[in-house]
């Protein structure tokens, strides 16, 4: 038995048995390596360079910023502009919750951020306003998903790292990917609450309303625009933006809005320390078992296999993005990218795929596997503060699931969606 088999087989068999995603991509290396009589202290040099590396800081970095600004106030200013930006239309508060959840994603960089800060303050509002909690739970959920397309994203940096690609131009691809989602589930409101009644206690739009947000969620605003400013001018790196989201975060929560206290500070920290360890774990090993794949040339096989299969771009991208989808119902986001990034991005290059393109349809994959049972976190989230059925919720979310599958299909056959802003890096 070859170490392709050895490492495969020993892989399904842990995930079959319900081990961990970290524990199945450790031990399947760690078998295989003593299988072909390679020197276990090779894991540790692994597990060094794997997390040696600048652009990671950023992950911790742009988690902490994301929880302090749920805790600084920044998120229900944000979610309050989105309001009184839509006003008393028919489906408007899901409409609100759409935007708030493209301004939210545009700090946090997390999908479960996110919908938590968001959904606790949308998901009450709109079940007093006669939306069906089911409906206001998958609204929120699939909405929170976009928190991962719109830059700055935390699965970006990661797919930024293991592809060895700029992050900066991962996060420009991610900008109109992410407005199309957004304007496709702003639809599908619109479409699915066109026979609801406008709430009797809803008031009629005023720009003079709008402004008086605007101007004391101006800090609030003033975020994702240092943040990605400050990277696409060239002012500083990634890394260095999210350090300084922090500390404009903390300056904000502390001086401006003064909500900021010493506990969630604490809370924050420790909520962190637990996410970036855990992905810190995840990469270890994810890198042990990408090293395998890489040293027997089993992407080669992969490319020659569908090579001999076909050699239509398009049919490939389909079959790529159905088993992304199926993984996204039962593994987590991060360590998607880590197993499948070294297996599919040399298969994607071999047929003359960008590999900034197939990130962003990677990560956006990833972004409907927040809404999709049954691991969905997203899903979990919302449901916890609509308190409905994880089964209610995802019948609900299945139109707009559909909606960001379809723009996936349309990034696909339409790379310049993506590449344009990218390129005007090069």
């Amino acid at each position: 038995m070859g170490v392709a088999e050895v490492l495969f087989l020993t892989f399904l068999v842990l995930m079959l048995l319900g081990a961990p995603i970290t524990v199945a991509l450790g031990v399947s290396a760690m078998f295989s390596f003593m299988v072909v009589g390679q020197d276990l202290s090779t894991l540790i040099q692994i597990a060094f360079t794997s997390v040696n590396s600048f652009p990671i800081m950023a992950l911790p970095a742009f988690v902490l910023a994301g929880a302090l600004m749920e805790c600084a106030g920044v998120s229900k200013r944000l979610v309050l502009i989105a309001e009184n930006l839509v006003g008393p239309v028919r489906g408007g508060l899901a409409i609100s919750t759409a935007l708030a959840c493209v301004f939210f994603g545009a700090i946090s960089g997390s999908g479960p951020a996110t919908t938590a800060a968001v959904g606790m303050l949308m998901i009450p509002a709109m079940i007093k306003r006669d939306y069906e909690p089911g409906y206001a739970a998958a609204a929120t959920a699939t909405a929170g998903g976009v928190g991962i397309i719109i830059p700055p994203s935390i699965p970006m940096v990661i797919y930024g790292v293991a592809a060895q690609e700029s992050i900066t131009k991962m996060f420009l691809g991610g900008v109109i990917p992410g407005l199309l989602i957004a304007v496709g589930l702003i639809c599908m409101h619109l479409f699915k609450c066109r026979k609801m009644e406008v709430h009797e206690d809803m008031a009629a739009w005023s720009a003079s309303t709008l402004l008086t947000s605007m101007k004391e969620g101006i800090w609030a605003m003033m975020a994702p625009i240092v943040i990605l400013g400050g990277i696409y001018s060239g002012f500083f790196t990634p890394t260095e933006a999210a350090i300084v989201a922090i500390f404009y975060t903390l300056f904000v929560g502390f001086f401006i809005y003064k909500e900021l206290s010493i506990k969630a500070l604490m809370k924050s920290l420790e909520t962190t320390s637990w996410l970036t360890g855990r992905v810190l774990i995840i990469m270890f090993t994810a890198y042990a078992f990408g090293r395998l794949l890489v040293q027997y040339r089993i992407p080669d096989q992969i490319v020659e296999m569908l090579l001999n299969f076909t050699s239509d771009v398009m049919v490939v991208w389909i079959f790529v993005v159905l088993i992304l989808l199926f993984l996204g119902m039962f593994m987590e986001t991060l360590a998607i990218i880590l197993l499948v990034t070294p297996v599919l991005l040399p298969v994607m290059k071999a047929f003359g795929v960008d590999p900034i393109h197939f990130g962003i349809v990677l990560v956006c994959c990833c972004g409907v596997g927040f809404s999709t049972p049954p691991l969905g976190e997203n899903m979990f989230i919302a449901s916890g503060i609509a308190d409905v059925s994880l089964e209610e919720i995802s019948a609900k979310a299945i139109p707009f699931c559909c909606i960001t599958i379809g723009v996936i299909f349309l990034l696909v056959m339409f790379p310049q969606l993506i590449l344009f802003l990218p390129k005007m890096l090069m």
